[in-house]
This record gives structure tokens, C-alpha cells and sequence, in this order.
């Protein structure tokens, strides 16, 4: 079992960054992928970015274009996304997720947190 705990999100001025953590509770963090998705106010969930277990793979979802970056910190059993030049279409619930299958798609993730609001004004 892993429990995932967003933090970070808040309301940021077009061209900010803002930088989102996920900590992750077990002793097993290193063994799943990890991925942010987001979920914007009457839209689907989507794909944001991941990270292997590693670290050593990295995929984006092609709307990122540079700005955003995932990283994570298995001795902390935490996972970030810092994003950078964000936009108002950025705004959105940004949730992450814990995946031991494919990291592209939402219904292979096995554990989710809450999500963390992040708001960006034009």
C-alpha cells in the first residue's frame, strides 16, 4: 500500500513558477514509476509528466514544451514537478500517482493522492 500526499500548489501570476511535491508513505517508493496529471474544471484527466523508478526514464505530455520538469528523491520518498513560465491554461488539480505498469495511462496507476490546486492568473 502507498499513500501519496500532494503539497505545494497555490495561485501564481502568468510566467511564475511554482514547484509541486508528492511524498509518499512505504517502504516500496522506488519500486513504482511515478506521474503528474492534472484535471482542469469540466476536462478529463490528463497526462502531465513521469518519472521510472529510477529516474533514469522521463516522459512529458507534449503541451509541457520545456517549461515543466519531473524529478524525484527516493531517499525521501517524494517526487516533484517544478513548473515553470506557467499559463492560465495551467491551471488545473495537479494529482500524482504511483503506476507499476505503463506511466501513459490513468488506469494503470494503482495509487493516487488528493490532489493540490494550482491556480495562475493572466
Amino acid at each position: 500500500q502507498v499513500q501519496l500526499v500532494e503539497s505545494g500548489g497555490g495561485l501564481v501570476q502568468a510566467g511564475g513558477s511554482l514547484r509541486v511535491s508528492c511524498a509518499a508513505s512505504g517502504r516500496t517508493f522506488s519500486s513504482y514509476s511515478m506521474g503528474w496529471f492534472r484535471q482542469a474544471p469540466g476536462k478529463e484527466r490528463e497526462f502531465v509528466a513521469a518519472v521510472s523508478t529510477n529516474g533514469a526514464g522521463i516522459w512529458y505530455a507534449g503541451f509541457v514544451k520545456g517549461r515543466f520538469t519531473i524529478s524525484r528523491d527516493n531517499a525521501k520518498n517524494t517526487v516533484y514537478l517544478q513548473m515553470n513560465t506557467l499559463k492560465p491554461e495551467d491551471t488545473a488539480v495537479y494529482y500524482c500517482a504511483a503506476t507499476s505498469r505503463s506511466v501513459f495511462l490513468r488506469r494503470d496507476y494503482d495509487y493516487w493522492g488528493q490532489g493540490t490546486q494550482v491556480t495562475v492568473s493572466s
